[in-house]
């Protein structure tokens, strides 16, 4: 049975799809098949393939552009000299007829309902961009490194074009934002998606692999090495998109290839060079002034914590609001009154530990804009991390209507004392995880997304070290009395989302954590069942992680069988039948 049909939109000639290709001397046969994946379609009535040979020199190809012009399905449009992929993907889009544009690389392949599956879900939820997962196909004919994305994420847009392929939008969106951007090849593609979410919401999702990369010599799936001239251009997209968007940050290359450094830090800098009022941030940390052995030496937590913010820390406009238990030595006041001077304030507290207690009477008590929120035993690593975290939640409100939100609260990347990851964003997989929890703390996570180099949207993040705006923290009450020891992190950030708001993870604040150093770690029966009832939905369905992984896991590791196609089956059979058709149609 077909895939439904959406009817035409009133005016709009058929072809309803218009997938665009540009040409330009792939492999004769690597084409034939790219051409037989949208012969293939589905919807192949409803769809027109619209090819521009950019100036191509082989006579092979030539000859097989020759054949597939015939078919009243496809258009060719000939450049008589190179013009690069922006001027040839712009002249298949002036010859598009269709309410939907599709792009499709001259030596990749399509699922055969990608069209289907794709623009019936920008169509239900009345989107104008749309775009898929994808993996990548082998040199042998194997689907390998399935890509399974994250829901529309713009704070990890900027810093990865983690999107890539497949991509649809309504023909008329990509026209108000003027088609392809000329000086952007290599990255116009990053390009276009940063464009189009600055005036385009929502931008849908859809978590199925359905298009296949090919991982061609030329082609930057096949390594940086190919095209590293790509990823200089896709510096200078991401600059623009921040100057439109009014975002002061500095862009950088990083080791890893395809993700930016969008410093945010550097905005503060610039406000605080021109002399401009700085924001106060409460620090805000619980204690009872305990001591203990790490590294060898023994050190009493909470004063190292605060001392280390105050030597290293290049923001200084701060308070630290430290609320001590009734049994905190004190020697250990004595010693953070040495450490902070007047910038700090004790708030003193009896009775059991109640870590979401303590900290909502810390926070009534800071006069901070904002809050870090912060454990007794952690110990700060990158000078930089509190003008990182002040800038994430500075930036600006995303989307056309704001529908994005802003960014209420950012989260840091912490180490255990052996350099090993304790935080890297939380993941709400049928459990409540930490990332890649022990992981090497500078690897950059599994390919090819690699989540912990990037600064990205999470569902929640740690209140060991986590900045948030006090007016948000306020308006959804703090955290909840009723998780005296374990998920009031996951609570509060729930709320915060609720309240339409966004939460980044960055790999660019880092600190030490010493976990449970402080506290006896016990985990009550009674405290999931509070966050599992008030989120169950939430917590079973993260959409910034992938339902395609596998659950309870945190590590991006796919279920069995998700990536496209059986572990160890290749690919010519399928090629042969593909290519076939497109011989039967042009003969």
């Amino acid at each position: 049975m077909s895939a439904p049909r959406p009817p035409a939109a009133p005016g709009h000639p058929a072809p309803l799809v218009s997938v665009v290709t540009a040409v330009h001397d792939p492999e004769p046969a690597h084409l034939r098949e790219c051409l037989a994946s949208v012969a293939d379609q589905t919807w192949s009535d409803l769809v027109e393939h619209v090819l521009v040979d950019d100036g191509s020199t082989s006579t092979a190809l030539v000859e097989l552009l020759d054949e597939v012009a015939a078919d009243d399905r496809t258009t060719v449009i000939r450049r008589t000299e190179s013009g690069g992929i922006v001027a040839a993907t712009n002249d298949g889009l002036a010859a598009a007829t269709g309410e939907w544009i599709a792009f499709l690389d001259h030596d990749d392949l399509l699922e055969p309902d990608a069209i289907a599956a794709i623009v019936t879900a920008a169509a239900a939820a009345q989107a104008d961009v749309a775009y898929s997962d994808h993996d990548f196909l082998r040199s042998d004919g194997r689907f390998v490194d399935p890509c399974y994305k994250p829901d529309w994420s713009p704070e990890r847009l900027r810093n990865q074009n983690y999107v890539t392929h497949l991509v649809v939008a309504r023909s008329d969106a990509i026209e108000r934002v003027g088609g392809l951007r000329t000086g952007t090849d290599g990255a116009q593609d990053h390009d276009l998606l940063l464009r189009l979410g600055e005036v385009s919401s929502p931008i849908v999702h859809v978590p199925r692999v359905l298009y296949h990369w090919r991982q061609a010599p030329t082609s930057v799936a096949g390594g940086s090495a190919a095209k590293p001239w790509a990823f200089d251009a896709g510096v200078r997209v991401v600059r623009d998109h921040c100057e439109r968007v009014g975002l002061g940050a500095t862009i950088e290359r990083t080791a890893h290839e395809g993700v930016y450094r969008v410093a945010h830090r550097h905005a503060v800098a610039e406000r605080r060079d021109r002399g401009d009022p700085m924001p106060l941030v409460s620090v805000v940390v619980p204690t009872r002034g305990t001591s203990g052995r790490v590294w060898g030496a023994t050190r009493c937590f909470v004063v190292e914590a605060v001392r280390s913010i105050v030597d290293t820390s290049t923001y200084t406009h701060l308070e630290f609001v430290v609320v001590a238990d009734d049994v905190t030595p004190a020697p250990v006041l004595a010693a953070l009154a040495d450490v902070a001077g007047d910038r700090l304030r004790v708030v003193e507290t009896s009775g059991p530990f109640n870590f979401s207690a303590k900290m909502n009477r810390g926070a009534a008590e800071a006069s901070g804009e904002f809050l870090l929120l912060l454990n007794d035993d952690t110990e700060l690593v990158d000078p930089g991390s509190i003008d990182e975290l002040i800038g994430l939640v500075t930036g600006p409100v995303e989307g056309p209507d704001g529908s994005a939100g802003a960014v209420a609260m950012a989260g840091a990347r912490l180490w255990f004392a052996d350099g090993t990851l304790q935080h890297g964003g939380h993941v709400y997989h049928h459990d409540l995880m930490h990332a890649c929890l022990g992981w090497g703390g500078e690897v950059p996570g599994p390919w090819p997304l690699r989540p912990l180099a990037v600064a990205r949207e999470c569902s929640g993040v740690t209140a060991a070290a986590a900045l948030v705006r006090r007016d948000v923290f306020d308006r959804v009450g703090g955290f909840p009395a009723d998780l005296p020891l374990n998920y009031n992190d996951v609570d509060l950030s729930l709320k915060i989302r609720a309240d339409g708001h966004r939460i980044v993870w960055t790999p660019n604040a880092t600190w030490f954590h010493f976990e449970s150093r402080t506290r006896e770690s016990r985990l009550l029966d009674e405290e999931y069942a509070f966050i599992n009832t008030r989120w169950h939905h939430e917590i079973n369905n993260d959409p910034y992680y992938n339902p395609n992984l596998a659950p309870d896991r945190s590590d991006w590791l796919e279920r069995p069988l998700r990536s496209g196609a059986p572990a160890l089956v290749t690919r010519p059979n399928v090629v042969a039948r593909l290519a076939q058709r497109v011989r039967n149609r042009t003969s």
